[in-house]
C-alpha cells in the first residue's frame, strides 16, 4: 500500500530534516487559492518565489468556488491569519476542464454510490468542472470579491501558470 511508502519516506525525511520553529501566520501575508493538480506539487511555490511559511495555500479541484469551503478558508487566512492579499492561480491543461460528468457518475455508481444520491446534486457543478481555465480564474476572482464576508480592501488577483514552463500570466490585477 502507498501508506507504507509514505511512512518510510517520512522516516527518512525526519532523520535528515533540520527542523525550525515557524509561526502559523503567512510571512508574505498572502493567501493562494489554487488547483490540487499533482503537477503543481514542488512546482508552484518555487515559480512564485515562496517558501515554507510564506503563504496560506488552499487547494481544490479546479481552483474554483463550489459552496462555501474555499471562501471559509480565504476568510480564515484574512481575518485570523493576517493575509492581506489573495491570489487565485489556475493552470493550463487543467483536468477539471476535461471532467466528464457521465464518466464521473458511472465511476461513483461502480464504487457503490446510490444513483438517487448522485441525482440530488448538479454533478458538473458539484465536482467543480470548468469550461475554460482562464475564464474560470476570472469567475473565481469575481466570486471572492463579491462575497459579502470578504472585504473590498483586500486585493484579489487572478493568474494562470503554464504547467509546462512555469510562466505566469496575470488575468486580473487586483490592485
Amino acid at each position: 500500500m502507498i501508506i507504507d511508502d509514505v511512512l518510510k519516506a517520512n522516516e527518512k525525511f525526519t532523520e535528515e530534516f533540520e527542523g525550525e520553529k515557524l509561526g502559523h501566520l503567512p510571512k508574505k501575508k498572502l493567501a493562494i487559492l489554487t488547483c490540487m493538480d499533482t503537477r503543481l506539487v514542488g512546482f508552484l511555490e518555487p515559480a512564485l518565489g515562496i517558501g515554507r511559511g510564506d503563504a496560506n495555500i488552499i487547494k481544490n479541484a479546479g481552483n474554483t468556488i463550489v459552496g462555501e469551503d474555499a471562501i471559509r478558508s480565504i476568510a480564515a487566512a484574512i481575518y485570523s491569519l493576517g493575509a492581506e492579499e489573495v491570489m487565485v492561480i489556475g493552470h493550463t491543461d487543467c483536468g477539471m476542464a476535461h471532467a466528464d460528468e457521465e464518466k464521473i457518475r458511472n465511476k461513483m455508481i461502480e464504487k457503490g454510490i446510490p444513483e438517487e444520491e448522485i441525482d440530488k446534486i448538479n454533478l458538473k457543478e458539484w465536482i467543480g468542472a470548468i469550461d475554460d481555465e482562464e475564464s474560470n480564474v476570472v469567475k473565481t476572482v469575481e466570486t471572492i470579491k463579491n462575497h459579502p464576508l470578504i472585504s473590498n480592501e483586500v486585493p484579489i488577483h487572478g493568474l494562470i501558470i503554464n504547467i509546462e514552463n512555469g510562466k505566469l500570466k496575470v488575468l486580473v490585477d487586483g490592485r
